[in-house]
């Protein structure tokens, strides 16, 4: 092969590594009802207040609160049921996340009653996908562990796809039915442009309130739940894994570093309505970096340069030659 086109070549490669290098990232989890793992991040991972959440910490450590928008699989691909044993469904399996799989009556819940509701999911990064949201049986027993046989899968409360993300939050309506006392809202969220999937568990509790956050009653008192505070989401940051629409971390195997411009956003925010509203509808990464693309195109830009001075300089050397 002639020089020039090794150098063609090598610098195709370089580029091509350098934008696959740049992994997807979406994240979040149930704001409202509030998931446990929100609940126990907003209550804060190094002292926590209620029982559950201080039992959580003592199971898996904090760092599976800092990472509160990770619970997911990477290859879920819709085989929820077939990857997710039974007593692990609110960790999705993963191991850092098992203080939330703990049986317990005392989770903080959210006050609901049955009807109409609106849910709202804390988005870190948005993606096409689809919701589904499965509520607990009657006669579900909160100090069991959690079976998929407990949750009502033919009829999930809500089902949305695609939904657009504003304020930090994808908002979707449902309908609750008739329930009583202690129960569990089961949220899975497919994504349709990668075969990843991200679960959350929020405690509720029937016979009070208007579908918000309020006191909670019944059989099995518990405190009634809050969701985290975007200062708290964004004072976090710093010590989560997980990248936060390019923020979070500072690993380059766990994410891509981000440009100036992706920096600006808020981590707990979607970036402005039409950028934001086009990766939704696109499918499009907001995890894949701006800093890799623009530096695959200069590596591009160089290669292509650099191809034609080794043409220029092979010309010259003929001319010379003859």
């Amino acid at each position: 092969m002639s020089a020039r086109r090794k150098v063609a070549v090598a610098g195709l490669g370089i580029a091509a590594l350098a934008l696959s290098a740049s992994p997807a990232s979406a994240h979040g989890s149930m704001g409202d009802p509030v998931s446990r793992v929100s609940q126990c991040y907003a209550e804060g991972p190094e002292s926590p207040r209620s029982d559950a959440c201080k039992a959580a910490v003592a199971a898996g450590g904090t760092q599976a609160l800092y990472d509160w928008n990770g619970i997911r699989i990477g290859d879920a691909a819709g085989r929820h049921q077939e990857l997710i044993p039974d007593g692990k469904l609110c960790s999705a399996g993963n191991e850092e996340f098992k203080g939330l799989d703990l049986a317990r009556a005392d989770w903080p819940a959210t006050s609901v009653h049955s009807g109409s509701y609106t849910f709202r999911y804390r988005v870190t990064a948005p993606h096409k996908g689809t919701f589904k949201v499965y509520l607990t049986k009657p006669g579900y027993d909160p100090a069991k562990p959690l079976a998929w046989s407990d949750l009502d899968l033919a009829n999930p409360v809500a089902t949305a796809t695609d939904p657009v993300p504003a304020g930090g939050f994808y908002t979707f309506s449902g309908a609750l039915p008739e329930r009583t006392g202690k129960q569990l809202l089961y949220a899975v969220w497919q994504r349709s442009d990668s075969p990843e999937a991200f679960y959350s568990c929020s405690d509720v509790e029937f016979g009070g309130g208007s579908g918000s956050s309020g006191e909670g009653g019944g059989t099995a008192p518990a405190p009634s739940a809050s969701a985290p505070s975007d200062e708290q989401i964004a004072d976090g940051t710093d010590k989560s894994t997980i990248e936060h629409h390019g923020h979070g971390d500072d690993d380059a195997s766990t994410s891509a570093e981000p440009s100036t411009a992706a920096s600006a956003v808020p981590a707990n925010q979607p970036k402005a309505a039409g950028t934001s509203q086009n990766l939704a509808e696109t499918g499009a990464s907001t995890g894949t970096s701006y800093v890799a693309i623009g530096g695959a195109a200069a590596l591009a830009l160089g290669s292509a340069a650099l191809f034609l001075s080794v043409r220029r300089r092979a010309a010259g050397g003929g001319r010379h030659g003859r």
